[in-house]
């Protein structure tokens, strides 16, 4: 047990953002609902934000969250269940009859789950067809990255009501529709629906002003780039993730370089190259040498293929243009 505030809400947000996403996974499978997954899962760090200050931090943090989301599952599905018994005993035409929910033992077997397995299900369910694209980016971020409502709605400068609002009627739909925790048949044509998410989100930081008329938002680039390496671990070998990871890469290492003292932005030429991130580019492109090896082009892989190009030019006069023309 480590007590202090400070590190109580270094751990928190770590926990949400690092193991959030997971917990969740595991138990929306074992109840059947995304949404209850969900609200289980931000009671329980509700609770370790009351409680953690004064008893300290567990020994395992992932561990305190997996059963405290279960417990608050199981509350939530017992309090539901006395609800409609309540309301069918006053006014039994308003509830359909159907069988008695066991909820204990909806969330209590863990028999032969794979993290991993469980955790591609619900990235490619927020990217699923039915739901439009402003949705699949809020609920990746919301769901997947561990981020909470009011920082989703920051990122993209959006009211925070605003944005609650298109999770809810995200989880609604989804609810609604009976869109199953799967892995789809057609299994790349969600990936390529989830990829374009992760590059709309890496878009947003790299690309669009924050609200302190900064030229970048790292912390939004840069969890673009944390769920695409969680998209490349559940996913190893496939090209245009590997060339998405590495176009994301090659713009990220240039960030030092990209604003002047005033936080305007820096043409390439104009860049000192002396501040990028070599070790940024050194990964990049060994990421985009196993991609190509592969012979599954794509367009991110296009992309990172003319963002090395600049990336690895010693000088803006060493920019290989023909390449960049050829390709």
């Amino acid at each position: 047990m480590s007590p202090g505030a400070p590190p109580v809400e270094e751990a928190l947000d770590r926990l949400a953002r690092t193991e959030g996403g997971r917990v969740l996974a595991l138990l929306a499978r074992r109840v059947g609902d995304v949404g209850l997954a969900d609200d289980a899962v931000q009671d329980a760090l509700v609770e370790a934000a009351r409680t953690w200050p004064e008893r300290g931090i567990p020994a395992n943090p992932a561990g305190w969250l997996v059963s405290v989301s279960r417990r608050k599952a199981i509350d939530r599905l017992r309090r539901a269940e006395v609800d409609e018994r309540r309301l069918r005993a006053a006014a039994p035409g308003l509830v359909p009859c159907g069988p008695d929910v066991a909820p204990a033992g909806l969330v209590d077997d863990d028999t032969g789950t794979d993290v991993g397995d469980e955790q591609l299900r619900l990235v490619l369910l927020c990217c699923h067809p039915a739901l439009d694209p402003e949705a699949q980016v809020a609920l990746t971020l919301r769901l997947v990255g561990g981020l909470t409502t009011a920082e989703v709605a920051a990122a993209f400068l959006l009211p925070e009501a605003t944005l609650a609002q298109r999770i809810v009627r995200a989880k609604r739909k989804i609810r609604d529709a009976g869109i199953p925790l799967s892995i789809p048949d057609d299994l790349e044509e969600r990936v390529g629906a989830l990829l374009g998410v992760l590059y709309l989100v890496f878009n947003e930081g790299y690309l669009s002003r924050g609200a302190d008329g900064g030229p970048l938002r790292v912390e939004l680039a840069d969890e673009a780039i944390r769920l695409t390496r969680l998209v490349l671990d559940l996913l190893p070998g496939r090209a245009e993730v590997e060339g998405l990871l590495a176009l994301e890469l090659y713009h990220r290492s240039r960030t030092a370089g990209r604003a002047g003292p005033d936080g305007e932005l820096v043409l390439l030429d104009d860049q000192d190259r002396s501040l990028w991130d070599r070790d940024g580019i050194i990964e990049a492109n060994a990421l985009l040498s196993r991609a190509l090896v592969r012979l599954d082009p794509g367009p991110y892989q296009l992309q990172a293929v003319i963002a090395g190009l600049h990336a690895n030019a010693p000088r803006p006069e060493a920019t290989d243009w023909r390449a960049i023309a050829a390709a």
